[in-house]
């Protein structure tokens, strides 16, 4: 058995345990999680809906599951004078760790980009406020993002980019700005010339800078059919391969599947995944202040 998985705690710092697909077996989920060596989990919420049942799950959990609350900018459009206040109460209870996900999607823009960005910045303020964690969601709002965030430069908690998937460069602006990066199983599969592997590789992403996370449901990492360069492949043990196959599916990613991406990180950095697995594992208690 892989080291990472009997003397470190692994944290989930994104996983949407709220979603419908995992309704009628959360108890087994968390279960397979802990086997896995992932025993800390960061419920994502991306509605007022899903920030409350986070709040309730980690209640039912606690010490293992812990609650975000926000709204995601795909959701944006049903804001009303009364969010605020409301996810204020949930962002409030000591459960909660984070305030997010929110942020800017220009890829989709299910909500026009002037109320995403007015929904956005009333998010960093409340988590300015509490001093809590930010967990944001940027697709192709690189530019935005960067200057709303500057607009609150030297009162911002940590930040934290959820799953990310931009280029190296708009990384590397993010990581020079302070915020952590966290990096989920779309490693497998952005080999491009700029990509999350190339970042790894030539070493521009500083291991106190990155946290891992499922995004479960999604991100499946597909280790057996990705573009992961051979050895990286080879670097992945019997136990996190075994773990895939048996519990993770293209329509269901899961918390368990943790252990894979860390080992998939350790072998672009040439490190252990021992030395994932702490780092990790540190800058997650670290930032969202888990005992």
């Amino acid at each position: 058995m892989n080291k990472c998985y009997e003397n470190y705690i692994l944290v989930d710092v994104g996983a949407n345990l709220t979603n419908k697909k995992f309704g009628r077996d959360l108890e087994s989920v968390i279960s397979r999680a802990k086997d896995a060596g992932v025993q800390k989990v960061i419920v994502s919420s991306s509605s007022l809906k899903g920030s409350k049942e986070a709040l309730r799950l980690s209640r039912i959990y606690p010490g293992t599951l812990y609650a975000t609350a926000g709204v995601h900018p795909h959701d944006a459009k049903s804001w009303t004078e009364g969010t605020l206040e409301e996810l204020r109460d949930i962002a409030e209870g000591c459960e909660c760790v984070a305030v997010g996900e929110c942020g800017l999607d220009y890829n989709k823009n299910f909500t026009p980009p002037d109320v995403q960005r007015e929904v956005f910045r009333k998010q960093v303020e409340l988590a300015c406020q509490l001093r809590k964690p930010l967990i944001v969601h940027e697709k192709d709002a690189h530019d935005d993002l960067v200057i709303i965030l500057e607009e609150y430069q030297g009162r911002l908690p940590p930040v934290v980019l959820h799953s990310y998937t931009g280029n190296g460069t708009q990384a590397e602006k993010y990581l020079q700005m302070g915020l952590y990066l966290g990096i989920t199983g779309f490693i497998c599969k952005d080999n491009s010339e700029n990509g999350i592997q190339a970042l790894l590789e030539e070493r521009r992403m500083p291991l106190e800078q990155l946290l891992v996370q499922t995004d479960s449901p999604f991100m499946y990492p597909n280790a057996r059919a990705s573009k992961l360069p051979l050895r990286v492949k080879e670097a992945l043990t019997e136990r996190s391969l075994a773990f895939l196959q048996r519990y993770c599916t293209f329509q269901r990613n899961e918390p368990c599947s943790l252990p894979a991406i860390v080992e998939m990180i350790a072998a672009l950095l040439q490190k252990s995944p021992e030395d994932v697995a702490l780092a990790t594992a540190f800058n997650a208690l670290k930032v969202f202040g888990l005992s």
